[in-house]
């Protein structure tokens, strides 16, 4: 055997974020010499092991916006309990704005059913059996964080148990 490493996954390559831009808008404001043109970026990360983020970004140009708003989501993340079916523990809502969005858990093998940014942000926090509806607003970065406010406030049945002060056991029954 020479010079052939053996391919061995270490605990900074599983830790991996990802990036996906979700929205790229060519915005413009009005000044007194005329109109002024910049970028806004809607960018979603996560690591596919539970943590997620939604960030914005405004620049004069598209890779400056999309730099700022990966910095913003960086300093949004959230991380969430994922069951071992990689689905979320109980059924959640979730508001930003007038964009509201529902989450239910789903059953083994039925994939990610949902849409638009919130497909994204439950892809990248590495759910993979989940039913989703956005209701209300289409915009996508209100859809976006109305999924990471929903993903935020989901708890295992433990810190439930733990919260009540009552055992684990006494929840099933």
């Amino acid at each position: 055997m020479t010079g052939k490493k053996k391919n061995i996954k270490t605990k900074e390559q599983e830790n991996q974020w990802q990036e996906r831009v979700v929205q790229v808008r060519r915005v413009t404001k009005v000044v007194k010499g005329g109109k002024k043109l910049s970028f806004r970026a809607i960018l979603v990360i996560g690591n596919e092991q539970g943590q997620v983020g939604v960030g914005v970004g405004k620049a004069s140009d598209v890779i400056g916006a999309v730099k700022k708003a990966v910095s913003n989501a960086q300093k949004n993340t959230v991380t969430i309990p994922l069951t071992k079916f990689n689905s979320i523990p109980h059924p959640i809502q979730g508001f930003s704005g007038a964009a509201s969005v529902i989450m239910r858990p789903s059953a083994q093998g039925s994939g990610v059913i949902a849409g638009g940014a919130v497909r994204t942000v439950l892809e990248l926090a590495g759910v993979q059996n989940i039913l989703a509806k956005q209701l209300g607003s289409s915009n996508s970065l209100n859809n976006a964080r109305a999924a990471i406010n929903a993903l935020s406030y989901l708890k295992t049945f433990p810190q439930a148990a733990n919260e009540r002060n009552i055992l684990t056991e006494t929840l099933y029954n």
